[in-house]
C-alpha cells in the first residue's frame, strides 16, 4: 500500500510540475436518463484551462486564478452552435468551489441551475411567461456533475495556440448546426482538439460505424498522447456529486452499446447470429477502453489519488460503527433519514452567499448549511447535520466503476463528521474518532 501511495504521489507531483503550461481536455461524460437507458453514448465537451468566457459566446484569455472554460455543441439553445461556460458553473452551477453542496437532490439541482441562469445566462436563456423558469435543454449548460460522472483527458497547449483558438472561434460562425450523426457534440470536441493537434482525435470506422462518439474521441486523444510522450498528458475523473439523483451509467460506443446490452444482443444473436458475431469481433478489436484506468480524482480544484480499496473498507467499517452507536443511543430515531428531510426543502442563500436549505423537522423550519464551510455553522439541530454527512459518506464509499472520491477529500469529510458528533455521548464521539478501535489498520488509515 505504501508503494501504491508513493506511485500516486509521484504522479501528482508530475502533474503539478508543468502547470505553467495550459491544457486542452476532452471531457467524456457518462449517460443518464433516456441516454443511459438506450444508446448510452453520453456527452462530450472540451475544457480549456487558459481560455475563459467574456460572455457565453465570446472567448478571452483567462486572468490569474481563473480555472478556464468548458465548451460544447448544443441543440435548441438560443440558436447557437456552441456555448462557453466557466468550469465550476458547468460542473456545479455555482461560482466558487466553497459553494458546492455536499449532497444534492433534483429540486436543489434545479434551484441552483435556475439561480445561475437568472444571474448570468438570461441573454441566452430568458425567463418564461411571468418570470417562470423556461423549459428546454438549457439545463445541460450548468450542473453537469450532479447528473453524471465525467472523465478528463488533458494534454498541454501553448499560449500561441490558445490565442489562435480564441481568434478563430470568436470570428467564426456560431449558428445552430447540430446533427445527430454528422455534427454532434463529439464532432465539435474532435474539431477543437484537432485545431491544436491535427488528426489527434478521430472517428472509428469499425467500432462506431464512422460516427463520432464521446468515448472514441477521448480514446483517440489518449492514443495520440502515447505517440507523443513529449506532450504532458493527464487523465482524471470528476465524480458525480453524492445525493438522491440516480447515478449515471458507464459510457459506451455505438457497437459497444449493442454488444453490452442484453436487450439488443440477445434478440440479435437469436435472429442474426453471424451479425452478432461480427459485432462481437468489432468490439473486441477496437471498442474496448476504460476511461477510469489510472485516473486521478478532481477534488477541490486539484487532482488527487483516488481512495484505495483498503481505505474504503476501513472507512465503511468506521462509519457503520458510528451510525450503530448513534442508533443505540437514540433507539427511536431512524438512521440517516436525510432523504426524507429533503421533502419540502427550499434553497436559500446565507449571509455569505452560500447555499443553505430550509427543511421542516418536528413541525419547525430549520436552516441547514450544505457546504463544507457552513454545514457546521447553521442553527439547525445537530442531528440533521449528522444525517447529511452520514448520507454523503455512504454514497462516497459505495463501490463503483469509477472512483467516487480521493483520500484527501474523504479525510476532510470525516473531520466534519467527527466535529458533528463531538458533543454527543462519549461512546459515539469515540467511535467517530476511532480511538480505542481494535483494528490497527483502520486506526493507521483514519487518524491524522
Amino acid at each position: 500500500m505504501r508503494l501504491a501511495r508513493l506511485t500516486w504521489l509521484l504522479s501528482l507531483l508530475l502533474w503539478l510540475a508543468p502547470r505553467a503550461q495550459a491544457d486542452v481536455a476532452v471531457l467524456l461524460e457518462e449517460p443518464y436518463s433516456y441516454d443511459g437507458a438506450l444508446a448510452g453514448t453520453g456527452h462530450a465537451a472540451v475544457y480549456l484551462t487558459r481560455i475563459c468566457a467574456a460572455s457565453p459566446t465570446v472567448l478571452r484569455r483567462c486572468e490569474a486564478g481563473e480555472p478556464g472554460v468548458v465548451m460544447s455543441r448544443y441543440h435548441r439553445i438560443a440558436g447557437y452552435d456552441w456555448i462557453a461556460i466557466p468550469l465550476y458553473p458547468y460542473l456545479y452551477a455555482v461560482d466558487r468551489p466553497a459553494d458546492i453542496p455536499l449532497f444534492v437532490d433534483n429540486k436543489l439541482e434545479a434551484a441552483l441551475r435556475d439561480q445561475y441562469r437568472r444571474k448570468y445566462l438570461e441573454s441566452v436563456v430568458a425567463d418564461g411567461p411571468s418570470g417562470v423558469t423556461p423549459g428546454g435543454d438549457w439545463y445541460e449548460l450548468v450542473g453537469s456533475a450532479y447528473d453524471r460522472t465525467l472523465y478528463g483527458f488533458q494534454i498541454e497547449t501553448t499560449p500561441a495556440q490558445d490565442d489562435e483558438f480564441i481568434a478563430r472561434y470568436n470570428a467564426g460562425p456560431n449558428h445552430e448546426s447540430y446533427k445527430l450523426v454528422s455534427r454532434n457534440c463529439a464532432d465539435f470536441v474532435r474539431d477543437a482538439v484537432n485545431f491544436y493537434y491535427p488528426k489527434a482525435a478521430r472517428r472509428s470506422v469499425i467500432a462506431d460505424l464512422d460516427v463520432s462518439t464521446p468515448k472514441h474521441t477521448a480514446k483517440s486523444l489518449a492514443q495520440f498522447s502515447k505517440q507523443h510522450p513529449e506532450l504532458h498528458f493527464t487523465t482524471f475523473v470528476i465524480p458525480q456529486v453524492p445525493g438522491t439523483i440516480r447515478r449515471s451509467r458507464p459510457v459506451h460506443g455505438v457497437l459497444e452499446s449493442v454488444f453490452k446490452a442484453k436487450k439488443y444482443e440477445l434478440p440479435l444473436l437469436a435472429l442474426h447470429p453471424f451479425v452478432a458475431g461480427g459485432l462481437c469481433v468489432a468490439y473486441v478489436a477496437s471498442g474496448r477502453f476504460n476511461p477510469a484506468q489510472h485516473a486521478m480524482v478532481f477534488a477541490n480544484g486539484d487532482l488527487e489519488p483516488p481512495l484505495s480499496a483498503p481505505e474504503r473498507r476501513a472507512y465503511q467499517k468506521g462509519l457503520a460503527e458510528v451510525t450503530k452507536a448513534s442508533v443505540e443511543e437514540n433507539p427511536g430515531r431512524e438512521e440517516a433519514s436525510w432523504h426524507h428531510l429533503l421533502t419540502g426543502a427550499q434553497l436559500q442563500l446565507d449571509g455569505d452567499g452560500r447555499p443553505v436549505l430550509q427543511v421542516r423537522t418536528g413541525g419547525n423550519v430549520a436552516e441547514v448549511g450544505i457546504t463544507r464551510d457552513n454545514v457546521l455553522n447553521s442553527p439547525a439541530p445537530r442531528e440533521i447535520m449528522q444525517e447529511l454527512l452520514v448520507a454523503r459518506l455512504r454514497e462516497q464509499l459505495r463501490k463503483g466503476h469509477a472512483p467516487k472520491t480521493s483520500d484527501v477529500e474523504l479525510r476532510q469529510d470525516w473531520k466534519l463528521l467527527k466535529t458533528a458528533f463531538a458533543d454527543q455521548p462519549e461512546e459515539i464521539a469515540a467511535r467517530a474518532d476511532f480511538r480505542g478501535h481494535s483494528d490497527r489498520e483502520t486506526d493507521d488509515l483514519l487518524l491524522p
